[in-house]
């Protein structure tokens, strides 16, 4: 995509594991109450990820249930751009959405944890998850435009970047986190329309877009 179409963006929706949210506390927290190293737990949850496994067959692949409780979100744990870079969509008068698979409760934590959203929405309080159709397009009628005035930020190629692109959404692929960094290395990832590894250059793109 050549810079000139993000003047078309009206709306930008993030998501938010490993987007605005950095899951290393989540995961050692996990491994914590399995009685695992956390090096042993995301290395075979890595594992997953290459070979292209939902990372849900992690519990099966170490041979435990699945922990029952989330691990509740907190400012501690977003990115250090998360909140300057929704906030900057915010001052350039564009709308805000954050978009996920998470627990219904995610949208009272990260208000807590200071985002302000024109929307936060997620799996759970949804009833469809990513990448289901049909997630994309009750989140373009969230955002009240239409699809291809609205940019969806993520890190994942197979949830973020494919199905948003096929329902008419423009696309940010985020390389960070462990499916950044592998999914980076799909063909697949050129389709995104623009590539960042972080949303600090994300930011720095659509000021000077938008002058």
């Amino acid at each position: 995509m050549g810079l000139g179409v993000l003047a078309q963006i009206r709306c930008v929706v993030f998501d938010v594991g490993e987007t605005l949210v950095d899951e290393t506390r989540m995961w050692t927290v996990l491994a914590q109450q399995l009685g695992l190293t956390p090096f042993t737990l995301c290395g075979v949850l890595g594992a997953l990820i290459a070979t292209g496994r939902d990372h849900h067959d992690l519990w099966e692949a170490i041979g435990v249930d699945r922990p029952a409780a989330d691990i509740d979100v907190g400012q501690c744990d977003l990115y250090p751009d998360a909140l300057e870079c929704v906030a900057a969509v915010r001052r350039m008068g564009l709308a805000v959405g954050i978009a996920g698979n998470q627990p219904a409760a995610i949208d009272q934590l990260l208000s807590a944890a200071g985002m302000e959203a024109d929307f936060i929405a997620s799996s759970a309080a949804w009833g469809v998850a990513k990448p289901d159709p049909a997630f994309f397009v009750r989140l373009i009628s969230e955002a009240r435009l239409p699809a291809e005035s609205i940019l969806y930020v993520g890190d994942r190629v197979d949830n973020d970047v494919l199905p948003a692109r096929a329902a008419g959404m423009r696309t940010v692929f985020v390389r960070r986190g462990p499916w950044g960094y592998l999914h980076a290395l799909k063909d697949e990832a050129s389709l995104a329309d623009l590539r960042v590894h972080s949303l600090q250059e994300l930011t720095t793109l659509l000021s000077a877009n938008r002058g």
